[in-house]
């Protein structure tokens, strides 16, 4: 899958479920980095494995 259809497929649903404080409208109008950035921020605790393995620093 190439970037472009990538940020389709990110458009499409974020349009039919856009994020809370936000409308369809919004997601159809908004950049295409902007979606890519705001998908990232949304999903990033799925690449966060930091203190899995129960070592903490505080």
């Amino acid at each position: 899958m190439d970037e472009k259809e990538l940020i389709e497929e990110l458009r499409k649903k974020y349009i039919l479920n856009p994020p809370e404080g936000m409308t369809n409208d919004d997601m159809r109008h908004m950049s295409d980095g902007d979606l890519l950035d705001m998908d990232f921020f949304l999903n990033d605790e799925d690449f966060d494995d930091v203190g899995e393995e129960g070592f903490y620093i505080f």
